[in-house]
């Protein structure tokens, strides 16, 4: 690995197609933007339609845009269901410590977005990619209690922090679990995992909590880095051909909140087996996705 790898560092992309969720801003926007830069064709699958197209326009003929809401997976199937192929998946698209609400289908927003929109996506979308399938989490993993025997915050007092931990240990937790059932299926494709650190992006500052101000402190200290060193970790587990399945990437600097992509600690709850299970199983119950590898 490059001790300061970044986007100059990818190789060459022509040819090679890919998916980016949540690409109309922030570290969606600036992986798409690097991909298309390094000769790839990419799809910004995104919600908001507007934002995504003015993206579109500033990458060029390199972009096209489809409509997908993770919240809803009539979407998600519609959008699924469009594709023909991609060599890479990447399932960055987020909301963060928004206040109490359901999607469409009843599940907790977070949840709903961060990680079962993204299980039913890469469920119907994995017999169409030839690569990899590239899972963005977050340092905020470590705020969740683990309790994914109530992932859809019913039995809980409602707490937003902690709901978003939950959605990114999971998309950890998911990924690696998915890493080691393609491994035991024989397959050559492979699941990988990337943070960001601490990236100053749109969906920073906006939780309406006295966590604000630490955030809002900590990028004006420049703690954090712009969403296009963010997105590094991202861009190096979905170019690289050294990335192994099941691979977790992040910043190279101190806790992890900024510098170059290396390999990131995985956090031993993402690895327990038996949450692991607990999880996929709670995701296909809730979304009525039987996901097959």
């Amino acid at each position: 690995m490059v001790a300061k790898w970044d986007a100059s560092d990818i190789p060459p992309q022509n040819g090679r197609r890919y998916i980016v969720t949540g690409a109309n801003s922030g570290l969606g926007a600036a992986t798409a933007r690097a991909l298309a830069a390094a000769g790839a064709r990419v799809t910004l699958a995104c919600r908001n339609q507007e934002t995504a197209n003015a993206v579109a326009r500033d990458i060029g003929p390199a972009a096209t845009v489809a409509r997908l809401d993770l919240s809803d997976l009539a979407s998600v199937r519609e959008f699924a269901d469009s594709v023909d192929e991609a060599d890479v998946l990447v399932n960055n698209a987020g909301v963060m410590a928004v206040p109490f609400r359901r999607t469409v289908d009843g599940f907790e927003m977070q949840m709903g977005t961060n990680h079962l929109g993204h299980f039913v996506l890469t469920s119907l979308l994995l017999p169409k990619v030839t690569d990899r399938v590239v899972v963005v989490s977050s340092l905020m993993q470590y705020g969740s209690r683990k309790r994914f025997d109530d992932v859809n915050w019913e039995r809980r007092t409602y707490n937003r922090w902690e709901a978003y931990g939950d959605s990114k240990l999971a998309n950890l937790a998911f990924a690696r679990e998915l890493a080691r059932r393609l491994r035991a299926a024989g397959s050559r494709k492979r699941a990988v995992i990337a943070h960001p650190g601490y990236a100053s992006t749109s969906l920073t500052g906006k939780s309406q909590t006295r966590f604000d101000a630490v955030m809002d402190l900590a990028t004006w200290l420049r703690v954090g880095q712009p969403a296009e060193r963010g997105a590094l970790p991202t861009l190096y587990a979905a170019t690289m051909p050294d990335v192994r399945n099941g691979d977790f990437y992040g910043p190279n600097g101190p806790g992890g909140f900024r510098g170059y992509p290396t390999k990131a600690r995985v956090r031993r709850a993402a690895d327990d087996q038996g949450l692991r299970d607990l999880l996929w199983a709670e995701s296909e119950r809730l979304t009525g996705e039987v996901f097959e590898v």
